[in-house]
């Protein structure tokens, strides 16, 4: 499935959970309206009922009539009927058991106050009794609506804003993959031509050191254009000494770079450590490491160490330069596309060595330290094979 077909799946799938979240949204609002209207129906007729019964009924009767009615007439809101000494005598949407209990009867008579004033029915001659209620499940639905619409809000946000960063991700890893390609595919051209230059120069005696040169640059070429056509493929993973490869970048760039800058290696006792990774790649984010600490350093002196530490689990390799340093401020965006402090430049370079690490050698790559002014330290862990 091709990058353009995912994002136009994407779109959809998002526009259908926003049509689902405002349908869901109108089901919801229009369900409880719909039991408000016929709860304020039905106790406007119950009402009617009530007071029609109380003008013919016995004044013996009148106390029992209205509890009655009152109990028969709700069914979502929590009523506790007691009379003046504290005493249950009717409710409804509570726990009947448990309103047996005078204690239980005397806390909830109070929760019910903390939320409204209990309404008094005096029926004369002395005789009071006290209607206690609380919020009905209607309100308490309603209160609870706000919260779920911003929850469910919220999800929306965090997955579209999850969808277009991965779009986004794979729209700049598609324009990388097709620009290395393509770069890789140029190369290739020149190579063939000096390839052939080199052979007519060979005839010479004279020529010899020259042409040793002249191949060892065409070769770094090829290894280049290898580095290129691998990205965004799966490139082969096998055992390598890491040792071997870090000596190799390394001494590369040593023979290349100012006599100002003092480039060392520190390797541990064990010369022999195999780890699953791709040589050219991996060359590649070493040496792109390297040519940073150059860079930061600049035309002045100064020095760099390419550190190797062997662990029980892990091999960890630190390139450390005295350059100009890190802003607190940059260290999050420096693995980002676009990021240089180069005038000229893409600002590729670290965004591939971390993809490098990261995605094909399941490694880890990070700013270990940086000053501004002092320098700064690039860390790369990887996991060692298992026995």
């Amino acid at each position: 499935m091709d990058f353009y077909r995912r994002k136009n799946l994407w779109k959809l799938f998002l526009f259908v959970f926003a049509a689902m979240i405002g349908v869901a949204t109108l089901w919801y609002t229009e369900s409880f309206l719909d039991e408000l209207r016929k709860e304020e129906v039905k106790k406007m007729n119950q009402i009617g009922d009530i007071f029609q019964r109380l003008v013919s009924a016995d004044p013996n009767q009148k106390i029992t009539i209205f509890e009655q009615k009152i109990i028969e007439s709700n069914n979502t809101i929590p009523l506790l009927i007691a009379d003046s000494e504290g005493n249950f005598t009717q409710g409804k949407n509570i726990d009947q058991e448990k309103a047996k209990d005078p204690e239980w009867v005397r806390r909830k008579i109070k929760e019910m106050k903390s939320q409204a004033d209990p309404i008094e029915i005096d029926f004369g001659d002395g005789d009071k009794h006290y209607l206690y209620f609380q919020n009905s499940t209607l309100l308490t639905k309603l209160r609870l609506y706000p919260i779920i619409l911003l929850v469910v809000i919220s999800l929306f946000i965090v997955i579209a804003y999850i969808a277009f960063s991965n779009a986004r991700k794979s729209e700049q890893n598609q324009v990388w993959n097709g620009l290395a390609k393509e770069t890789a595919h140029q190369i290739g051209t020149p190579l063939t031509s000096l390839m052939g230059w080199i052979e007519l120069l060979s005839d010479r005696p004279e020529n010899e050191s020259m042409v040793m040169e002249m191949g060892k640059d065409i070769h770094r070429l090829n290894m280049i254009t290898q580095r290129f056509s691998k990205i965004g493929s799966q490139p082969a993973i096998k055992g390598q000494n890491v040792v071997d490869l870090i000596v190799e970048a390394v001494h590369y760039l040593q023979v290349r770079s100012s006599k100002k800058i003092d480039i060392s290696l520190v390797l541990p006792e064990e010369k022999d450590i195999t780890i699953e990774l791709n040589k050219h790649l991996f060359e590649w984010v070493v040496e792109n490491l390297i040519r940073n600490a150059i860079d930061a350093i600049g035309a002045g002196s100064g020095f760099i160490k390419i550190k190797l530490v062997d662990s029980q689990k892990t091999v960890r390799i630190e390139v450390e330069d005295s350059g100009k340093g890190i802003p607190a401020n940059k260290l999050k965006t420096i693995f980002r596309p676009g990021y240089t402090t180069k005038s000229r430049g893409w600002g590729l370079g670290l965004s591939l060595a971390k993809r490098i690490v990261e995605e094909y050698h399941n490694g880890r790559i990070f700013v270990a330290n940086s000053e501004v002014g002092v320098g700064t330290t690039f860390r790369i862990v990887l996991k060692k094979p298992k026995d």
